[in-house]
């Protein structure tokens, strides 16, 4: 037992001796090891790829496009159609009595009396508007009513002489010569009546024609005279009328929308500083133009009314008809050097600039007279941040309530 226990200690150490190596050998073998098992892994990775991607190519591919696709901005679109636009031209102008009728001294004036009337009120025609003294000329009146009588006596005393006179003739008392002064006489005196009644008429009628009075029914619109003022002849107008009460708005045109106007068309007039309305109609189209400008005149005859000021400056929209075109919201038309335009979204989602011609501009929106023909997908807003060209994705724009 002893032997054997000796034997297999000396074994042990021989063994120990053999086996020790140096670092550089142990180096080495770490480096293979850890080689070894990074290759490993890649297989094992390289299996897993296989079983989660190999055999769904197609379904791979699919979410990839999905998430190109929410990646494109949304764009909202309206597709406009065609509806029925009431063309309107817009004009600005002054507001003026239709008939100014201005009145004066008709007769040989004096002075004023008493003013019957004030601006703003109504007159009949011949009404009286002013008073004018006319003590002299009554008593011309009287004067000349007076000789009328002293005329008619002796009228009288002529035709008795010529009547006395006639029934002598036949006895032989007075002959005829005598007979034919008498008839003269008797004429002259007629005659001289006659002069001294026409003479009274003139004087009564100067003395009507003293009182100023108004030529026709109507609006009185100035009143420039006082009581105690001598007027006459020069004295100019006194008083301003319009004629029936009636007014208008003379707009200035450009000569390509006079074309467009007729007598009758309907208009909207609204003067400035009133929140409401009067309907109106154009009445006389001017024939000329005025060559530096460009502009002509239409004449809107507007019925009386408190707030129709002559003087004053109003704006009128007239009704030109109606034509069928798209309409768009402000926000979709914008502008650049080249003009007006809008962004349309073609078939692929692509943006596409279409140019455009803006026709009549309301409330409701902004008609498009060339350009569209109303089933385009037309970009609402924000045209400003696109691009042509540029891919979006389209979504139609819900109709407001």
């Amino acid at each position: 037992m002893k032997a054997m226990n000796f034997e297999s200690t000396k074994w042990r150490r021989d063994a120990i001796d053999e086996v020790v190596v140096d670092e550089e050998t142990l180096a080495r073998r770490r480096r293979r090891r850890n080689i070894v098992i990074a290759l490993a892994v890649l297989a094992v990775l390289a299996i897993a790829a296989v079983f989660m991607f190999g055999g769904s190519g197609e379904k791979a591919a699919a979410p990839a496009a999905g998430a190109e696709g929410d990646q494109l901005p949304a764009v909202t679109f309206i597709v406009p159609g065609r509806q029925d636009v009431t063309a309107v031209i817009s004009a600005t102008g002054t507001l003026a009595a239709r008939r100014d009728q201005p009145v004066g001294i008709a007769g040989e004036g004096g002075q004023v009396v008493r003013v019957l009337v004030e601006p703003g009120q109504w007159v009949n025609r011949g009404q009286t508007l002013a008073v004018i003294d006319r003590s002299v000329q009554a008593q011309e009146a009287s004067q000349l009513a007076a000789q009328i009588e002293v005329n008619r006596a002796d009228l009288r005393l002529a035709q008795n002489e010529l009547e006395r006179a006639q029934a002598l003739v036949s006895r032989g008392f007075v002959s005829q010569a005598d007979l034919d002064r008498k008839r003269a006489t008797r004429d002259a005196a007629a005659a001289r009546v006659r002069v001294a009644e026409a003479q009274l008429a003139a004087t009564r009628a100067r003395i009507g024609r003293l009182d100023v009075r108004a030529p026709m029914a109507g609006l009185v619109l100035e009143r420039n005279v006082e009581a105690g003022q001598v007027v006459g002849a020069g004295s100019g107008a006194l008083f301003r009328l319009a004629a029936g009460g009636e007014m208008e708005l003379r707009a200035r045109l450009p000569q390509n929308e006079l074309a467009r106007l007729s007598a009758g068309q309907a208009v909207s007039v609204t003067p400035v500083g009133s929140s409401r309305s009067y309907e109106g109609t154009i009445w006389q189209i001017s024939p000329v133009v005025d060559p530096t400008t460009r502009l002509g005149e239409a004449r809107i005859l507007i019925p009386y009314n408190a707030e129709i000021r002559p003087g004053g400056f109003a704006q009128a929209e007239i009704r030109a008809g109606s034509a069928s075109a798209p309409l768009l919201p402000e926000s979709a038309v914008m502008s650049d050097t080249r003009g007006s335009f809008v962004y349309v979204i073609d078939a692929e989602g692509e943006v596409v600039r279409r140019d455009v011609r803006i026709g009549e501009v309301s409330d409701r929106g902004m008609a498009i007279a060339e350009g569209l023909t109303g089933n385009e997908r037309v970009v609402q807003s924000a045209g400003a941040f696109l691009n042509p060209g540029q891919r979006v994705r389209p979504e139609l724009a819900r109709p407001q309530r």
